[in-house]
C-alpha cells in the first residue's frame, strides 16, 4: 500500500509519517509539502502513486483538492488534524500518527 503524507514544507510532520510508516511491512510511504519551497513538493505523480493521501491540516487538503481535482477521483484523502507543533520524529507526533493512520490502514 502506498501512503502519501502531506504538510506544508515537508520538513517535520510528513517526513515523520514517511519514516514511521515505511518501517511497516507492505507499506511504502512518502512525505511531501504543499509549499513551493518544500523539500519534496506534492506533484501529480505522487498523487497518482498514492493509495491514500494523509494531510496534516485542512489547508493542505484544500490546496491539494484545488490543484489536483481530476487526479483525486477514486482516491482517499484524509485530514489527520495534526497542527505544526512538533519536531521531526517527536515521540508524541509518532504516537498521534500511528493512532490516526491506524483507523484507515491495517498496521501489522
Amino acid at each position: 500500500m502506498n501512503l502519501l503524507f502531506v504538510c506544508s514544507e515537508n520538513r517535520l510532520r510528513s517526513p515523520t509519517g514517511e519514516e514511521v510508516f515505511s518501517a511497516y511491512e507492505g507499506i511504502n510511504a512518502i512525505g511531501a509539502g504543499t509549499n513551493n519551497d518544500a523539500d519534496t513538493p506534492v506533484s501529480g505523480d505522487l498523487i497518482e502513486w498514492a493509495d491514500i493521501i494523509f494531510v496534516m491540516e485542512n489547508k493542505h487538503r484544500n490546496k491539494i483538492s484545488k490543484k489536483y481535482k481530476d487526479l483525486l477521483k477514486g482516491k482517499k484523502l484524509v485530514c489527520l488534524d495534526i497542527p505544526d507543533n512538533y519536531d521531526r520524529m517527536d515521540p508524541v507526533l509518532v504516537r498521534l500518527l500511528e493512532s490516526k493512520v491506524s483507523k484507515h490502514v491495517r498496521l501489522t
